[in-house]
């Protein structure tokens, strides 16, 4: 084989692998945030005192996902109560441990939803803590868009997929 015809194959297997790792973004217009109404929560009553199968049968602590607007890693309102029944059942226990596993929908590039996951995560963090968890008790894991929960392409199910997950973690 001559020079010329090894840089020209060196050159197509480079575009190659080039194209086959780029990223397709799908470009739509955006459509308006989901409201309130439109993601179902369990209302979180304060909670005065928990038993050994709390996790499971007192309502507050049932709820277990915080979601969030397109692009943003604010928390919302809405999860302040929740954020207060899980902050004191850390209080009321402090061998418990929870990892809050940060999540993206499909849009934006790999690198940038991972970042958002975190800052979503420590976003949750920071209201655990605000309501008198222990940062010692509570761990940020982000998986960008790695994990959807919803896999069609929607508003309806990227709004499902803007989330941080609140795990509870054997000591």
């Amino acid at each position: 084989m001559n020079k010329s015809t090894r840089v020209l194959l060196v050159s197509l297997m480079s575009v190659a692998v080039l194209a086959g790792c780029s990223k397709k973004v799908k470009e739509e217009a955006p459509a308006p945030a989901p409201t309130p109404s439109d993601i179902v929560t369990t209302p979180a009553p304060v909670a005065t005192g928990y038993g050994p199968n709390d996790l499971d049968t007192d309502a507050c602590l049932r709820q277990r996902v915080v979601y969030f607007d397109l692009d943003q890693d604010a928390l919302k309102p809405e999860f302040q109560a929740i954020m207060s029944c899980h902050a004191k059942y850390l209080r009321d226990r402090p061998s418990s441990r929870i990892t809050l596993q940060g999540h993206a929908d499909e849009r934006g590039s790999r690198a940038y939803n991972q970042g958002l996951g975190e800052r979503r995560g420590n976003a949750v963090n920071s209201a655990l803590q605000a309501a008198g968890g222990s940062a010692a008790q509570l761990t940020v894991v982000s998986y960008g868009e790695e994990r959807p929960v919803c896999t069609d392409s929607g508003e309806a199910c990227w709004a499902q997929n803007r989330r941080v997950e609140i795990v509870y973690t054997a000591k």
